[in-house]
């Protein structure tokens, strides 16, 4: 069994489709097909069910699929770590994140001081998306807006930051000094797709406040959001981004407590670089200073809260 042969046969399972598999690793699709076939021989048994000109991942595949994939995973870790040794580069950084506006910048300053360092950055939209990323190796750190609740990750919160009802200038609730979120029970909301991590978020508090509200919009961009409700579409949950938008007000909600935490993941035994390892002690505190102002975690060092602390 070769490793070629394995890599070949994740993007294939992968894509379920050995023309584009074959186009995706640049190789002529009769070769592909003579490896996966070489591999099936090797292994004792069909991974593919092949019908009408299709194949699809059978369940002896899936079997195989996992251990192969944590075989590659452990394998590509193992030459990050050589390289890291024997000094041939200051690592690598591969994060999925849920938002990027809380990270632009410390990123920003964290690349200045570390110009060597190779960031890579995705997006996750929900919490099933960012926690395969980390659990498959295809990340090293997440950062979240919700902990992972499984064994086998380390994590810390590192930021918080208050969520407002926001509503248009000449709104009925617009004069008070904060508002209950029930005060809002029957008015039109303008929220987050549903799944979309945000949105679990304010689900959650929502749940808190007793109420089920009405969406009459949901979309999957922040500024979209303030946007609809500037147009008076509807109100909106949401953390304060310009206090003195001439066209809306953010009330501070008494009850209940309305905030959301920002978390950074990263897995307990696997293998991180150097420069990972960095940036988790970077980002950490980098927003200590935040937090102490804001009064978010206040008297407790952010290295010390992990998923037992939720």
């Amino acid at each position: 069994m070769e490793l070629l042969q394995l890599q070949y046969f994740r993007t294939v399972a992968r894509l379920e489709h050995m023309t584009r598999a074959a186009q995706e690793l640049r190789i002529a699709q009769p070769a592909l097909s003579k490896t996966i076939a070489r591999l099936e021989e090797h292994v004792g048994v069909p991974l593919f069910d092949r019908q009408s000109g299709r194949i699809r991942l059978n369940a002896f595949g899936r079997t195989f699929l996992h251990k192969v994939e944590t075989a590659l995973n452990l394998l590509e870790e193992a030459k990050r770590e050589v390289a890291e040794l024997a000094g041939l580069e200051q690592g690598s950084i591969r994060l999925v994140t849920s938002t990027m506006t809380s990270l632009v910048e410390p990123i920003r300053e964290f690349l200045e001081r570390h110009p060597n360092v190779d960031m890579q950055i995705t997006h996750a939209a929900s919490m099933d998306e960012l926690a395969a990323s980390i659990d498959s190796g295809e990340a090293d750190i997440g950062f979240s807006v919700m902990p992972i609740d499984r064994e086998g990750v380390e994590q810390s919160r590192v930021l918080g930051e208050e969520l407002y009802l926001v509503v248009p200038r000449k709104h009925r609730l617009a004069g008070r000094s904060a508002v209950r979120l029930a005060d809002a029970a029957g008015e039109p909301f303008i929220g987050y797709k549903e799944g979309f991590i945000f949105q679990d978020v304010n689900d959650a508090l929502f749940r808190q406040a007793g109420i089920s509200p009405r969406f009459v919009c949901r979309v999957d961009e922040p500024a979209a959001i303030l946007s609809l409700v500037r147009a008076g579409l509807g109100v909106a949950l949401f953390a304060c981004i310009n206090p003195d938008d001439p066209e809306l007000v953010y009330l501070p909600i008494k009850r209940p407590v309305c905030r959301r935490d920002y978390w950074l993941v990263w897995p307990q035994r696997r293998y991180l670089s150097l420069a990972a390892r960095k940036f988790i002690d970077f980002i950490g505190g980098y927003f200590a200073e935040e937090n102490r102002k804001s009064g978010f975690f206040r008297g407790t060092d952010w290295r010390t809260m992990s998923a037992g602390e939720v």
